[in-house]
Parts: C-alpha cells; sequence; structure tokens
C-alpha cells in the first residue's frame, strides 16, 4: 500500500473545499500531490491526464508509474531551456500501481525535471523537517495503520491546525483507492496524542525517581 499524505490550506468561509486540493489522480491507479502553484500544478496535471488516456489508446494498457513520471519530469525539464517560457513552480510526489503487481511505487519530481524513486519522502514548505522524521521513524513491510499513522505523525510536526488542515489518501493496489474521512484522520491525531502525553508522563515518572534515588544516595552519605 502506498499513502499521500498533503497540509491542506486554510479555506475562506465560503469557498468550495473541492476547488483546493493539493492531491489529484492521473488515472485510476496513479495519484498525484504537489507542492507550489496551482495553476502550474493544474496545467502539468492536464498534460500528464492526456497523456495517460493516448497511452490506453495507443497501446491498450495503463502507463507505468515510472512511465508517466518520466514524462512529467521531462516536461518540467523542457520549461527550464525554452525561450519565452519559465520552470513550473512545482515539486511533486506520485504514488501508484503498475498492471499486475502488488508493490506501489513513489516517485518525486523537481522543477529542473530531475526525478527519483524513494521509500517515503516529502516536499514544500518545512520538508526538510518531515524528511527526518521519516528517516528516523520508517520501517519496511509496516502495516496499513502503521504507515497511515506514520503519515499523520509526519505532518504533525509542521501542521499548526492538526486534523482539520490534513488531507489523507490511502492506495491499497491498481484502481484500489480512498480519501479519508476528516472523522478518521480526527481519531488518529486524538491516538497520537495521546500516545504523546502517555510517553511524556513516562518521561516525567522515569525522572522523578531518578532525582529520588539520586536525593537518597546523597542523603545516605552525610
Amino acid at each position: 500500500m502506498a499513502v499521500l499524505g498533503v497540509e491542506k490550506k486554510s479555506l475562506q468561509q465560503l469557498q468550495d473545499p473541492r476547488t483546493v486540493r493539493k492531491t489529484v489522480m492521473l488515472d485510476e491507479h496513479i495519484c498525484l500531490a504537489f507542492a507550489g502553484l496551482n495553476a502550474d500544478a493544474r496545467i502539468l496535471v492536464d498534460k500528464a491526464r492526456v497523456e495517460c488516456q493516448s497511452h490506453r489508446l495507443t497501446v491498450e494498457d495503463p502507463v507505468t508509474v515510472d512511465y508517466i513520471t518520466r514524462h512529467i519530469a521531462g516536461i518540467q525539464q523542457k520549461y527550464t531551456q525554452s525561450d519565452g517560457m519559465r520552470p513550473f513552480g512545482i515539486s511533486t510526489l506520485i504514488i501508484g500501481f503498475n498492471q499486475n503487481e502488488t508493490q506501489p511505487r513513489l516517485y518525486q519530481t523537481e522543477p529542473s525535471g530531475m526525478f527519483s524513486a524513494w521509500k517515503a519522502n516529502a516536499i514544500g514548505r518545512s520538508s526538510k523537517t518531515v524528511r527526518e522524521f521519516l528517516e528516523k521513524n520508517y520501517k519496511d513491510n509496516m502495516s496499513q495503520d502503521e504507515t497511515i499513522k506514520l503519515a499523520v505523525k509526519s505532518l504533525l510536526e509542521v501542521v499548526q491546525a492538526g486534523a482539520k488542515n490534513i488531507e489523507i489518501v490511502v492506495m491499497t493496489g491498481h484502481g484500489e483507492l480512498k480519501a479519508l474521512e476528516q472523522e478518521e484522520i480526527e481519531s488518529i491525531v486524538k491516538q497520537i496524542e495521546s500516545e504523546q502525553e502517555a510517553e511524556a508522563e513516562r518521561r516525567r515518572t522515569r525522572l522523578a525517581a531518578t532525582a529520588s534515588a539520586e536525593a537518597s544516595m546523597y542523603g545516605g552519605s552525610n
């Protein structure tokens, strides 16, 4: 399975949240998250979607995750060296499953046109902080619940507003994708906060016990 987590922008009171999304489907088996300029993302996503459908018509098979990543990175690179054009102001994370495969794929593309495969990664504001958290806490062969919780935990490192500004998308197979409801995310955040409070309490107890032992030792020596 693969998980994409994004920080949602705070919306205006009368704004429709469906029109402000950081995760989009390129095809039924590939999902993309982006950080950067929304207008640039819209153009790049449209180009990628056209390529996905063109590939289906021509080859009669869905694109692989590697293929569409190379296509997106190629467009981004092209715009860095063309007169009268500026580079796309976005980075992307792309997840998906190739046909007849059970191993998910995760790729990152950069405005320069560079792309690379990852086990876990972060882009955008404070990505260094999130990436360092993932490097310390990511493990191979994590369960679905553990993976989702890790994604939420990593976002809580930089998201101030908590669950209401977090969006989580879970892909469990080819064409099997689910966006978590706000109530589900809030439940996970509460569970994480409870665990953190319990760990803080255990730490305080250990410190108090250590201080008490040291006081007794010095008191006995006097």
